[in-house]
């Protein structure tokens, strides 16, 4: 491949500018968590969360979460790229506020369940998870 003098020059400004330019390598979590519970205080009682202490795999750790009468449950993995793992929304008539999933994990790193309450509250119960081999690309 030839490179011309132009292309060389181009290529180093666009390399100085990439280099300069700060980016978001990690989405912000306090950003999810306002999104979802609109600025409002958040409690700690009435929400289970259930993840393992230690995980072998980053790649499939289960998850549980149980917040009785919760209309929305939120789950973040605060240490991933992307934060936001799932939002489970409840009807009138489920049988109960139940979330059991598995999720990927990039590496050690607290795992966040937010529940939106029927009277407009939140509460939210965290866990760390230390993982041993991490599941996004490490």
């Amino acid at each position: 491949m030839n490179f011309t003098r132009r292309n060389t020059l181009w290529m180093a400004m666009g390399t100085a500018i990439a280099t300069v330019l700060p980016f978001k390598a990690f989405a912000d979590v306090d950003a999810d968590i306002a999104a979802f519970t609109g600025g409002a205080e958040i409690g700690s009682e009435g929400i289970t969360l259930v993840a393992p202490e230690i995980a072998e795999n980053g790649n499939t750790v289960p998850v549980e979460v149980n917040a009785p009468g919760a209309e929305a449950i939120m789950i973040l993995a605060a240490g991933n790229p992307t934060p936001a793992v799932g939002t489970f929304n409840f009807g009138p008539l489920a049988g109960s506020q139940f979330a059991s999933t598995r999720i990927r994990l990039a590496g050690t790193q607290d795992v966040v369940a937010i529940a939106r309450m029927p009277d407009g509250s939140f509460v939210q119960a965290s866990q760390e998870v230390k993982v041993t081999i991490g599941g996004c690309g490490g």
